[in-house]
């Protein structure tokens, strides 16, 4: 059986395969909480639209600042936000970080797509 993940608003199937999802222990940066992460996703499916915000914010300990940069995912059906990506994937390169402390926002990132769980429909397909 495979889950299929739709849009909760419209009913549109958005191409997200469990093979693609990361564990939900998996630490970022950004958090984990109420939402589920994939490294790669179908972008026919999604409309991808910046935003670049001077406020402060406070995601995790690890994750705040003044200004967010950080780009909305779309349903490309209904316009409808399920989700964001962030920069906090695991590391492009096996280094170990700016002065080996490990990965940090100087080294390149894969990108990560969190979608929120209220704005995804699960269910399952034989």
């Amino acid at each position: 059986m495979a889950t299929v993940y739709c849009c909760r608003e419209c009913g549109a199937n958005l191409n997200l395969y469990s093979s693609h999802l990361f564990p939900p222990d998996f630490y970022f940066e950004a958090g984990n909480k109420n939402t589920l992460s994939f490294s790669a996703v179908d972008s026919s499916k999604f409309r991808f639209e910046k935003e670049d915000k001077i406020r402060p914010f406070f995601e995790t300990v690890n994750y705040w600042g003044i200004q967010r940069k950080r780009t909305k995912i779309k349903c490309n059906s209904c316009g409808k936000i399920v989700g964001y990506v962030y920069d906090d994937g695991p590391p492009l390169t096996d280094g170990i970080g700016q002065f080996g402390f490990g990965p940090s926002q100087a080294i390149p990132r894969n990108p990560r797509y969190r979608f929120k769980n209220k704005s995804l429909a699960i269910s399952s397909e034989t």
